[in-house]
């Protein structure tokens, strides 16, 4: 019977008939690391079904309930669209990522000047009705840097690159330093832990380290002696955040029983958290009917792990955990299997950049450290930071995909028989000898 007469036909089945299967059209968009992929949308599903429920406080003043989850989902599109264009792209062109961090310098010293404050920092630059974080985009373009010129020692320049990866990660987190704290650490940390990998000599990385331990020194001394009028408004507001912030988390343990249960302004961000994470127990009260949200300034970006804990318990907690966890362990075993150095070194640092990122606002949401600021990667509400977590993403898919060395295949067929041929007559020869010799030495 033909088709085209069927009237329950459908345009499957002529896909299907042409050769066509959903299955091959994915494998040819989605390439590179099914795990990674896997984890990616598992947190995607993730970030989508929190957001829609921390925004309560977002949907209150917009008066529009879908507009935060439909916000965030077109970010999260664009960042798949994202990681399709750099997944398909060989990874020796990410070696210009030192040209955009020249640019995101340039951003990073207008941004005090022309920036858009947000919640009293100044980290945003709008243009063109659209904002971008130039910090961010500084993050991901020193990371790739700092991979590129890892890969160019050659035992005679080492300490020339050395000198160029340490003026650079001093330039770049020192201006992010002035207003996002938190953030240059973590930069700094990130290419300090690549440095060490990329077997940088131990003595310079010491004394760095010394260096780094010297000035956190002089700047918990410069907390406790500047006035604290010093820090009220100006260029030094940010160091009275983190006075607050550190004086706070330092002085818990003296707190008596009922300062430590009462909730102040100081503490309204961490103990609403705790509550949080108090009301979720083993499996939550799941997705929708949390009651934190409401209370949590930023349950939608900085404590959104305390509401996904809160809705999904300890157990879904855990399973959040795992999945950054396992970016790291798959992150290694592409690694592993890379030949070169730079995609090595490029898949390294994008996954101890989402990693770290997200250890860190695990550990400020259960209150094991002070307040930073630091969103959940892919999870919390964002715009550049969503895109350009995507883009690590695609990074890592991008080292796998052209990084990884293709094993040495088998030896063609001619070759081998051209040895065994070589074989033959090799024992044939050999043979012929020992059959001269015995009749040499039988008797006459």
């Amino acid at each position: 019977m033909n088709n085209n007469n069927n009237p329950f036909h459908t345009p499957d089945e002529d896909l299907q008939e042409q050769g066509f299967s959903w299955g091959d059209f994915g494998r040819k968009i989605f390439k590179g690391d099914k795990v990674i992929w896997s984890v990616f949308i598992a947190l995607c599903v993730i970030s989508l079904v929190e957001i829609f429920s921390a925004t309560s406080t977002i949907v209150y003043r917009q008066q529009h309930i879908w507009g935060p989850v439909l916000r965030h989902a077109m970010f999260l599109i664009a960042g798949v669209g994202v990681i399709l264009l750099i997944h398909n792209i060989p990874y020796r062109y990410f070696s210009s990522l030192i040209f955009v961090l020249l640019g995101a310098i340039l951003l990073l010293i207008l941004t005090p000047f022309i920036g858009t404050s947000v919640n009293g920092a100044e980290r945003w630059i709008s243009f063109m009705g659209i904002t971008i974080q130039p910090s961010e985009i500084a993050k991901i373009s020193l990371m790739g840097t700092i991979a590129f010129l890892l890969s160019r020692q050659n035992g005679s320049n080492d300490a020339l690159l050395f000198k160029w990866m340490i003026g650079l990660m001093i330039v770049v987190t020192g201006i992010i330093a002035l207003d996002n704290l938190s953030t240059a650490i973590l930069l700094f940390g990130v290419c300090y832990l690549l440095m060490f990998i990329g077997n940088v000599k131990l003595m310079r990385l010491l004394k760095v380290a010394g260096a780094g331990v010297a000035v956190i020194l002089l700047f918990l001394l410069l907390l406790n002696v500047i006035p604290e009028s010093w820090t009220d408004d100006g260029p030094l507001s940010r160091l009275g955040t983190w006075q607050n912030r550190i004086e706070h988390f330092g002085s818990r343990n003296e707190l008596s029983e009922e300062e430590y249960f009462t909730i102040t302004d100081e503490n309204y961000q961490v103990a609403h958290a705790k509550i949080a994470i108090s009301n979720g127990g083993l499996l939550g009260v799941f997705p929708g009917n949390s009651t934190e949200r409401d209370f949590l300034p930023q349950a939608y970006s900085d404590f959104i792990y305390a509401i996904i804990i809160e809705e999904m318990g300890l157990v879904g907690g855990l399973f959040v955990l795992m999945l950054y966890v396992i970016i790291l362990i798959r992150a290694g075993m592409i690694a592993r299997k890379t030949e070169k150095l730079f995609p090595k070194y490029l898949v390294l640092g994008s996954a101890m950049m989402l990693s770290i990122q997200a250890f860190i606002n695990m550990a400020v949401a259960v209150n094991l450290i002070p307040v930073t600021g630091q969103p959940l990667p892919l999870i919390s509400r964002g715009g550049t930071s969503t895109l350009i977590t995507c883009a690590y993403f695609g990074l890592m898919l991008s080292a796998d995909r052209f990084g990884i060395g293709k094993k040495k295949n088998e030896e063609p067929v001619e070759s081998t028989v051209e040895r065994d041929d070589e074989r033959e007559e090799t024992s044939s020869s050999e043979a012929l000898e020992e059959e001269k010799v015995n009749q040499t030495a039988q008797p006459a």
